[in-house]
């Protein structure tokens, strides 16, 4: 795609959303057309008159980030940030995309944790720190840790808190989800949720290209049957909550029951599984004994 001539931005608009039509397996040309143009105008294409013309450097930004589109980059990764829960995030390939799957999860532990008094809550795997953000957008009296194996993704998750001004309720430190918690850690949370890694070893390679190419595979596999960290988990850091604590898991499609057996087999009481929004049953939660 190459310009020869000045077009207006109505012009380049009318043009990428008919390509991304013709790609045929992107699910919201319009909405895709309109992010991508503002990123190249460095400003909401709503904003702009449509009459107005396109620089020869915005054309040329404009017509980079449609060819990595093109070839199956994340949408996400091209603007740089993704809106979640309502708030947006700085995302980078060095963390998943936070999805709307995930917002029923964040829901229940905001949910949780205004009936708590002064709650405390542990994010762990927590990427972008999504969860833990926008549970502290919504709940001012919580704190939150977030725990991650990545320093490239506590890194983000800190700016993240800090763009978003949670700074100062907010920390993420490095750990491993499969090993011990940090001892300061231990019985010092009312809340944890958890969206591990857990796509089974078939479904890797089954994975659109768009995900296994781009995202890191360090937060997709979850082992063999995606059941690992789910193990471990319940394992190690169980201890790091409260009596009556509660933990909160997303899990794939089909391994609700799973998880909940996992979790009641390790001495969890009130173990429950929950759909999404899209009626999937994705979340499993459970009460540490007294």
């Amino acid at each position: 795609m190459h310009g020869n001539k000045a077009m207006t931005v109505h012009d380049w608009y009318t043009k990428v959303l008919h390509i991304l039509e013709a790609q045929g397996d992107i699910s919201m040309p319009e909405l895709e057309a309109r992010e991508l143009v503002s990123c190249a105008l460095g400003e909401d294409v709503r904003r702009i008159p449509q009459a107005g013309m396109v620089s020869a450097s915005e054309q040329a930004a404009l017509e980079q980030l449609l060819e990595r589109r093109l070839q199956g980059e994340p949408l996400a990764y091209l603007l740089e940030e993704w809106d979640f829960y309502g708030i947006t995030l700085r995302v980078t390939p060095d963390v998943l995309i936070p999805r709307s799957d995930t917002e029923r999860l964040c829901e229940l532990a905001i949910e949780q944790a205004r009936i708590c008094e002064h709650p405390h809550v542990l994010d762990l795997c927590s990427g972008s720190g999504c969860i833990a953000l926008a549970l502290l957008h919504e709940v001012p009296k919580a704190h939150a840790v977030g725990v991650d194996l990545s320093p490239d993704a506590i890194a983000l998750a800190r700016h993240n808190a800090e763009r978003l001004g949670l700074s100062d309720r907010y920390t993420c430190i490095r750990g491993n989800a499969r090993e011990a918690p940090p001892q300061e850690l231990i019985s010092a949370f009312d809340i944890m949720v958890c969206n591990p890694p857990y796509i089974t070893e078939q479904e890797m390679r089954e994975l659109d290209h768009s995900v296994v190419d781009y995202e890191p595979h360090l937060a997709l596999y979850g082992g063999t049957d995606g059941l690992d960290f789910y193990r471990a988990i319940v394992q190690e850091w169980a201890q790091v909550l409260r009596p009556d604590g509660v933990l909160f898991f997303e899990c794939g499609w089909e391994q609700g029951e799973d998880v909940a057996k996992i979790c009641m087999e390790a001495g969890l009481r009130e173990t429950q599984i929950e759909t999404d929004y899209a009626g999937v049953p994705r979340i499993v939660h459970a009460q540490c004994p007294r």
